[in-house]
Formats: structure tokens, C-alpha cells, sequence
């Protein structure tokens, strides 16, 4: 056997993970990692700011925020001795479409971690005194991101790209609207946390047995409630022109650029030629023909990138900068020429080559934890990847042509259609 073949057999795959479904849907991928005597577990729900009511955006965020602060079986201190006492972590947080959580301790406390686990996801009573103090928290970090030029820059970028639709809104919402969250809205919120679509990945020092036998005991009595239904995702609506503006923020020396369009969802065919090409055009850091441009040819940009955020049902093709008030304009023209003439001719045999094995390169060293496994798990399962992903990765990214990344560069990317938004000291 090759070098290359043999090392792909340590990879995560058919052969070493462990899938299986409990009766009331909560579907559970495990890694067996004996070197290991911690273990990390990732889960999810499909439960995120979708279900926000109107006027009460960020209900998701807070709900996940207050799992932690109290349940039926534990206060907020008891929640917090347990887990300092073993040196464990956990933590919940919501996206637009998910509520995630995250827990780390040794292979001896996993009983411990799932039975908190199942608390905060089932039993927690949102005391009314912490939702005050979180509210207060909340409602801080909101100012605090409306003053960072990035934070707005991209929030702006959300708004306006994603309009009418969840992906525009903020998860963690708008003053107002925290504001207007009450305990009985958190409440019905939590109500929404549902078995039968829930995801749990475990990477960690544990035997199939030990792990499906845990799991069983603690959340195989967790059962749907009727009557519940996801709420439906609209349609994006088309970018038909270029919208240009620029929120100006007191006070600041730098401004920051979001710029972009729509891409691949994670799951199309088209995902991966973008990916690729995405990484020839602007991948971060001193790669890509962005950087290479904006910031080391003209010194324009503390930093300048380019990349694609793909959902479960969209995507998004992002280029950032963040540069001097004065050079916002020219940086914007030089981000559009490098997008013009990166959809003019297939890119390069030895650019192609380049970024090909870089990308090939990362996948290792992403699964050399029980965080990174247990994170690479949860993002198959989530979009229907298939157990042989990391086998077929190299193989994937290798095949991809010039020509692929043109024609597919050319259905997403219109130098005339961009969403382009700055933040930061006003421009003259």
C-alpha cells in the first residue's frame, strides 16, 4: 500500500466510525480515539433564529444562552461546580438555523456531561434573575458590535444581501428586540428543541458499546412533542444591480469593506470548484491574487481575503478588507478588476496546483484533536456528506479543473451584481 493510501486510513471513515439512530431520532456519529483520555462531544438541533418571532429577533440566542443558568435537577452555581470540579466544559450557542452545543471532559465524566446535557436541553427553568443580568450582557455586546467597523461592515452586508429572508437577520438580534424578549418567549422557544433531527458527534477514548449505552440511558427517553413544525425557508430573492453604502461610525482610524454575492450552498455540486477557485482568488493571508494585489502590491489594506460561507440552503461569496478611511474607494475598484479578471481565463496550472495542495494539506492536521473530529462529524452528517468524506477529499479537490472553476465562477460571480458595504470614519 502507497504512502498516501495508507495514511488516508487513518482518517475517519466507514471503517472506524460508529453511526447509529435512537428510537426517537437523534442521530449519533462516534470516533474511537484511544490515545486520547479526554473526549469532546458536538451536537445540534435544528432549532436557530428561524423561529424568532417577529419583533423578538435574537429570542434563539438568548434562549441558548440562559441553558446553562439553571434547570430542574441543578442552579446555575451547582451547574457550574459540577463541571469546574472535573475540569469539563460546556457551552450552547444558536445560528440561524441551529442550536449547537459543545462539551469537553475526561472519558470518565462522559455520563456526567451527557446528564448536563440532557438537563439544559429538556429541563432548564430560565430563572427570571438571569435573564435580567443576560439581558443586560446582551444588550452590552450589541453596543459594542454596532461601534466595530467589521462587525457592522458585515452585519450591513447580511442585511442587505439576505433581504427579507432569516440569513439577514442577526441571530443575536437588535437592542429593541432583546428588549422586548420575556421569560415566556424563552420558554416556548425551548419547546421548539426537538430529538428527531438532533445530531451528536464523539470523538474520544470510548468503545461503540460503552458510548450507545450512555447515550440511551441519558437521552433516549427525550421524546418529540406534537404538533411542532420547522418553519419553511423562503426563497432568496435575485440580486439584479449593485448596492453600494458605507455607515459612517465616529471616532474610528479604520474603515472595514464587506463585499459580495451569493454562492454554492454546501451541499451543491457547484460547492467545491468555488471552493478551489475561491482559494486561488483570495484565500486569507499572503495567498491569493486579493492579498497579493490589496495588500502587498499596492499597500492598501491591513488585511484583504476572500471566502465562501456555505449554509444548508445558501451561500454567500465574501470579499474583505479592512484599510485606511481614505483608500476605502480604490480598494473596492481593485477588489472588482482582480474579480474581473479572475472570471476573464481559467486560472493557472500551477496556481491551480498550488492551492490544490494546500487544502489537501489542511485536512490532517483539522482532525488531530477530538474537537476537530467531533466538529468534522457533525458538519457531514449535518449536510449529507457521507462517512467516506475524508477518504475522498484529496481525490475530490484534485480533480477539480481550470475550466470547472471558470464556468462555475461565471454562474455566481457579476462584477455588476455585488452587494458592497464599508463601515468606518466617514469617507470624504
Amino acid at each position: 500500500m502507497s504512502k498516501h493510501n495508507s495514511s488516508k486510513m487513518h482518517f475517519p471513515g466507514p471503517h472506524n466510525i460508529t453511526r447509529f439512530r435512537l428510537a426517537n431520532g437523534i442521530t449519533v456519529l462516534a470516533f474511537s480515539n484511544m490515545s486520547s483520555k479526554s473526549l469532546t462531544i458536538s451536537g445540534m438541533l435544528s432549532s436557530g433564529g428561524i423561529w424568532d418571532p417577529p419583533g423578538k429577533y435574537g429570542t434563539a440566542h438568548f434562549t441558548a444562552a440562559m441553558l446553562m443558568r439553571g434547570n430542574e435537577n441543578n442552579s446555575f452555581q451547582e451547574i457550574n461546580d459540577q463541571l469546574e470540579g472535573v475540569g469539563a466544559s460546556l457551552s450552547f450557542s444558536a445560528s440561524t438555523r441551529n442550536t449547537y452545543f459543545r462539551g469537553r471532559s475526561l472519558v470518565k465524566d462522559f455520563p456526567l456531561l451527557l446528564a448536563l446535557i440532557r438537563d439544559s436541553l429538556t429541563r432548564s427553568t430560565f430563572p427570571e434573575i438571569y435573564i435580567k443580568r443576560l439581558r443586560n450582557q446582551l444588550l452590552t455586546g450589541l453596543i459594542i458590535r454596532d461601534q466595530d467597523t467589521q462587525e457592522k461592515a458585515s452585519l450591513e452586508y447580511d442585511r442587505i444581501l439576505f433581504r427579507d429572508h432569516p440569513y439577514g437577520t442577526p441571530v443575536d438580534g437588535y437592542p429593541d428586540t432583546i428588549q422586548a424578549i420575556q421569560r415566556e418567549d424563552l420558554v416556548r422557544h425551548h419547546q421548539t428543541y426537538q430529538p428527531q433531527d438532533a445530531i451528536l458527534a464523539i470523538s474520544g477514548a470510548l468503545q461503540e458499546e460503552e458510548i450507545k449505552s450512555v447515550i440511551q440511558q441519558f437521552l433516549g427517553d427525550w421524546n418529540t412533542v406534537d404538533g411542532i413544525s420547522e418553519p419553511l425557508f423562503p426563497a432568496l430573492p435575485p440580486l439584479t444591480k449593485t448596492t453600494r453604502l458605507h455607515f459612517p461610525i465616529d471616532g474610528k482610524s479604520q474603515s472595514d469593506i464587506q463585499m459580495g454575492c451569493y454562492a454554492p450552498n454546501r451541499s451543491s455540486d457547484d460547492y467545491y470548484p468555488a471552493y478551489v477557485g475561491n482559494h486561488v482568488l483570495g484565500q486569507f493571508g499572503l495567498y491569493g491574487r486579493i492579498g497579493r494585489s490589496v495588500r502587498n502590491k499596492e499597500g492598501l489594506a491591513y488585511y484583504a481575503y476572500s471566502s465562501i460561507n456555505a449554509f444548508d440552503d445558501a451561500g454567500s461569496w465574501e470579499f474583505s478588507a479592512g484599510v485606511n478611511p481614505k483608500n476605502v474607494e480604490k480598494t473596492i475598484a481593485l477588489i472588482i478588476n482582480e474579480i474581473e479578471h479572475y472570471l476573464e481565463t481559467p486560472v493557472s496550472k500551477e496556481e491551480l496546483e498550488d492551492s490544490q495542495s494546500h487544502l489537501v494539506g489542511r485536512l490532517p492536521m483539522s482532525l488531530e484533536s477530538n474537537a476537530g473530529i467531533a466538529n468534522a462529524l457533525l458538519s457531514i452528517e449535518r449536510f449529507g456528506l457521507g462517512l467516506d468524506y475524508f477518504q475522498n477529499y484529496a481525490k475530490r479537490i484534485q480533480a477539480i479543473t481550470p475550466e470547472q472553476i471558470l464556468e462555475v465562477s461565471r454562474c455566481y460571480l457579476d462584477p455588476e451584481k455585488l452587494v458592497i458595504i464599508s463601515a468606518g470614519a466617514k469617507v470624504k
